[in-house]
């Protein structure tokens, strides 16, 4: 009998069990059975966090006192952990505890989230006198050093936890069939970037009703949360490689066409992403944007990033990887001539601040939807026995790219006066051709967009090309990989120093 023909109730319930639960759907694919709600839990915490610190560290350095040069530093330092994520997925790969090689580190990580923030709020008396524009006590002002610290720590047990979580994702990936490719590692980013996008808005309006301390005890909570979740995760103990295996099943992974030519891209891409580093002085100093509008910018991004990501699980998901690049990029070129026309003030009626909004969230929406395809092509490369050390190190040349891109927007301040006071006094010649020339940065990549193979069957067929098992490009790889994490710390660690923080 069908289950149209037993009344509604039933009906409703079987195609509402079959939603969550898909009937031609492994078990070890179904993410909300209860030995795999950590999963998507772990996914949504981790875009809570990201999403309820952003905010936050926009605007509460500065009502310390911090310059803007120490608030930089501040967010560059809190990224940091992201560069060693491969350090995370080598370490779980080779040094189990009690037969484990993800849960343990998991619970490891959200502890020192926890742990460092408890410790800021117990030592210093966080009151909510920041937002009605009263002057915090010294008790109430953590030095900046101090904050330093604690949030690098904080990346480091987020960061840590989030290699986890991706490795058991990679490892359930492997039994997709090729139909369903790509869904899980989607719907896992997806949540993310919801989690992402409410926290982001809540933040904003915690800070403001009832200050800082309120969202501290928010990220101090959240990770505690999971601590149960993670205890009933099932996790696959079978693969149990040694580190030399590994090593070596590492090497020919990226001596293999089919690793490096596509990550070639990625890297090339997210090295070329190099913005206006003026842009946010433009908007506070010409055209007199506060504190929370900014924010509100950021929270608007981050709605259309996730609308962006959904759009992409729902609609493009077996699109070319090609095809979906090039038409990106040039719908970034006419973003960017967007922001041309806001620097001569010809907006068409509508005022700056809302033809900003809408600029930021549709180049937002557009990030959303590269996004999930290069994670997706990043998880076809890992080999079995290897995740957490494979994908943080492909996720590695991702996030290292992208924290190179913002070194190179400062250092092409120095070629136009973009200075504040010459913004103030109305000269935005300077701003007006930077904003050519990163535009230019940014599209440059379509010369290269060959190197990305249109799908997965394109991607297997690249081992089977000259080149490919080259010791030469596997080396000059490794170099470049090691190479880029180097010159991050080392900056950011420059920064550190320069910025003053202590």
């Amino acid at each position: 009998m069908s289950p149209t023909s037993k009344g509604f109730v039933p009906v409703f319930l079987f195609y509402w069990r079959n939603y969550w639960f898909p009937l031609n759907t492994p078990r070890a694919l179904q993410l909300f059975r209860y030995e795999n709600i950590a999963i998507p839990a772990s996914y949504l915490v981790v875009g809570i966090l990201q999403g309820m610190l952003r905010p936050l560290m926009n605007v509460w350095p500065l009502d310390l006192g911090a310059t803007e040069a120490q608030q930089t530093t501040l967010a560059q330092i809190a990224t940091l952990p992201a560069a060693c994520k491969i350090v995370f997925g080598f370490w779980s790969d080779n040094v189990p505890i009690a037969g484990f090689r993800r849960k343990p580190y998991m619970v490891l990580g959200w502890l020192l989230c926890s742990y460092v923030v408890a410790r800021l709020l117990h030592d210093y008396h966080l009151t909510g006198d920041y937002h009605l524009n009263q002057s915090p006590t010294e008790k109430d002002k953590p030095p900046l050093t101090f904050l330093g610290v604690t949030f690098v720590l904080y990346g480091a047990g987020l960061w840590c936890a989030d290699v986890m979580v991706d490795s058991v994702v990679v490892q359930k990936a492997k039994i997709e069939s090729e139909e369903q490719r790509g869904r899980l590692q989607s719907t896992c980013y997806v949540i993310r970037f919801f989690g992402l996008m409410v926290a982001a808005t809540t933040s904003t309006y915690m800070y403001n009703a009832y200050g800082p301390a309120s969202i501290l005890r928010i990220l101090m909570v959240v990770p505690l949360l999971l601590l149960p979740l993670i205890a009933l995760m099932d996790e696959d103990t079978s693969v149990q490689p040694h580190i030399r295996e590994q090593c070596n099943e590492i090497w020919r992974t990226v001596c293999r066409r089919s690793v490096w030519q596509p990550m070639a891209f990625i890297y090339i891409f997210n090295l070329f992403q190099v913005s206006n580093a003026a842009w946010r002085q433009f908007l506070s100093t010409r055209l007199s944007f506060g504190a929370s509008q900014l924010n509100v910018l950021l929270v608007v991004s981050y709605i259309f990033l996730y609308i962006g990501s959904l759009t992409y699980k729902c609609c493009f998901l077996h699109l070319s990887w090609r095809r979906l690049y090039q038409v990106s990029i040039g719908i970034n070129c006419i973003l960017s001539s967007l922001q041309l026309l806001l620097i001569r003030q010809k907006t068409f009626g509508i005022p700056p601040y809302w033809f900003s909004l809408g600029d930021d969230a549709f180049a937002e929406f557009i990030v959303g939807i590269q996004f999930l395809p290069t994670m997706i092509v990043m998880v076809s490369l890992c080999p079995t026995g290897s995740e957490g050390a494979s994908y943080a190190m492909f996720t590695t040349v991702f996030n290292v790219a992208q924290m190179i891109a913002p070194a190179l927007s400062s250092s092409l301040l120095g070629i136009w006066d973009v200075s504040k006071d010459r913004l103030e006094e109305g000269d935005l010649n300077g701003m007006f051709n930077l904003t050519i020339l990163t535009t230019l940065i940014q599209i440059s990549p379509i010369l290269f967009v060959g190197l990305l193979p249109h799908g997965r069957k394109e991607l297997e067929e690249l081992s089977k090309m000259p080149y490919s098992g080259s010791a030469i490009i596997g080396t000059v790889f490794l170099c470049i990989l090691f190479g880029s994490v180097a010159y991050t710390v080392i900056v950011s660690i420059t920064n550190i120093v320069n910025g003053g923080l202590s």
